[in-house]
Formats: C-alpha cells, sequence, structure tokens
C-alpha cells in the first residue's frame, strides 16, 4: 500500500476529512478577514504608512495566524484522537498502538494541523502578495492596498463558492453570504476607524 492510500486508509477509519474541511474553511477564513480588516484600518487610517509597515504588519498577522491554526489544532486533534483509541481499545481489551488505528491516530493530527496551520497562511499570503509586488516596485492597475482589500474580497467570496458545492447548494448564493460578511467587516472597520 502506497503512502497516499494508506493516508486515505486513515482519514477513512478516524472519519477525519469534515474535520479536515471545516478547518480549513474555518481558519481561511480568519486569515481572509484578518487581512481584509488590517488593510482596510490602514486604508482608513488616512496616514502615508509606508508600504514596508503595512507589508510587514500584514505578514506578522499571517504567521502569527498560520502557527496558531498549525498548533492549536495538533494539540486538539492530538488529545481527541488518543481519547478514542484508548476507549477503542478499552473496548477491545487490546493494545492498538502498532494498529492501522495506532498509526492513524499519531498521522490524522499531523495532516489536521497542517490543513488548520497553511489555510490561514497562504490565503492571507495571496492576500497581501500585491502589497509585495507594490514594494518590489512592480506597477499594479491599482493601489497595492485597494489591489489587497479586492483580493481579500475574492477570497472570502471563494471560499463561500466552495462551501456551497460541499453542501450542494448554488454556488452564487454562498459566495454572496461570505462576500456580505466581507463587506460589513469593512463597513465596520470604516465606521470604527473614521
Amino acid at each position: 500500500m502506497n503512502l497516499l492510500e494508506r493516508l486515505r486508509l486513515y482519514i477513512t477509519i478516524t472519519r477525519s476529512e469534515a474535520i479536515a474541511r471545516r478547518y480549513f474553511v474555518v481558519n481561511g477564513f480568519d486569515g481572509a478577514l484578518t487581512m481584509l480588516g488590517l488593510t482596510v484600518g490602514f486604508l482608513a487610517s488616512g496616514a502615508d504608512v509606508a508600504p514596508g509597515v503595512v507589508l510587514g504588519a500584514c505578514l506578522g498577522a499571517t504567521i502569527a495566524l498560520g502557527m496558531s491554526g498549525l498548533t492549536s489544532a495538533y494539540i486538539s486533534e492530538s488529545a481527541e484522537k488518543k481519547k478514542e483509541l484508548r476507549e477503542l481499545e478499552s473496548a477491545m481489551m487490546t493494545d492498538l498502538q502498532a494498529s492501522t488505528h495506532g498509526m492513524a491516530s499519531r498521522l490524522i493530527p499531523v495532516l489536521v494541523a497542517l490543513v488548520n496551520g497553511l489555510a490561514p497562511l497562504l490565503i492571507s499570503l495571496v492576500i497581501i502578495l500585491p502589497l509585495w509586488l507594490g514594494k518590489l516596485g512592480v506597477a499594479l492597475p491599482m493601489r497595492p492596498l485597494s489591489a489587497s482589500i479586492g483580493t481579500a474580497i475574492v477570497m472570502l467570496f471563494l471560499l463561500g463558492v466552495f462551501l456551497g458545492r460541499i453542501s450542494g447548494s448554488f454556488w452564487l448564493w454562498a459566495g454572496l453570504r461570505t462576500l456580505v460578511v466581507g463587506v460589513v467587516t469593512v463597513g465596520l472597520v470604516l465606521w470604527l476607524a473614521g
């Protein structure tokens, strides 16, 4: 059995596919909204902030979101899988540490933690890409800060589309629902900062 088949088996016996999918969406959403809030906050401040300062703040938040997602998911999923394995061992009155269930209980928390940590990290990096390009002097059709805000809005919409496909609902309505969350976030930041 190759590595991919083994991973599929571990995911199946631990019923972890839905958990990883939820972590991806929840933490991806956190990453997108955090970057949206930061970039709109910088824009609303009206100050002439150096692009490097904006990029540094957004990059710091990106790394923190990724680390938080990675470590929190590993700690919680590891504890849950150990508990499930102990209960299964108790019911079967045997040690399962060397079994497929035992291997799955050790590997799945790592896999779920990677999904949970990489989702906000990658989505945030996509959102701050225009800031990076602007700092490097690449000509963009709009201000890098505005481009990052637009990218965050698009990412929120795409997360909604993904949720719509999972639930079997109309993708456009699902995307618009998450888009509304982004628009409300922008409105709240502008209102409170103004």
